[in-house]
């Protein structure tokens, strides 16, 4: 993966919402829709934010305790399965935003490093591709599809 790429959420065809401390995003056009939570989070933050890699790695690994290699290898998986999934763009025609990771932080209470995990649903896939004008049961409404 090159060092500095800089990532986009892959909208319109996908759209997200921070729910507490969960991401949940939906893929309109394959019906799925996926969890992050904890570092998985945190990394979807920055890509909104238009952080590049290299700084999203720097990031984390200020902010966990974890070897810089783990946590390098880690994200690096993280970010090429948002891409396998059609989630996330590179776009080499942003800019990276700015960040604070050249000053140094001392952070004392780090916490454990996990893996980010992507999680995907796919139980509701035949609901999110209905489409609510055509195929929907008039009487009783989303998300009744209509019988055959």
């Amino acid at each position: 993966m090159e060092q500095h790429q800089v990532f986009r959420v892959n909208s319109p065809q996908v759209v997200c919402e921070m729910i507490d401390e969960e991401v949940v995003i939906v893929h309109l056009e394959k019906g799925y829709y996926y969890s992050l939570l904890k570092t998985g989070a945190e990394v979807w933050s920055r890509i909104e934010r238009r952080i590049d890699s290299h700084s999203i790695i720097q990031e984390i690994t200020q902010a966990y305790d974890g070897s810089a290699e783990e946590i390098a290898t880690a994200i690096d998986e993280f970010l090429e399965n948002l891409q396998r999934e059609e989630l996330i763009i590179a776009d080499s025609t942003m800019e990276s935003a700015t960040t604070d990771n050249n000053k140094i932080v001392e952070i004392t209470n780090k916490r454990r490093f996990e893996k980010p995990l992507l999680e995907k649903f796919t139980d509701m896939e035949d609901l999110l591709l209905l489409d609510p004008i055509h195929e929907v049961d008039v009487e009783a409404g989303w998300p009744n599809a209509k019988t055959a």
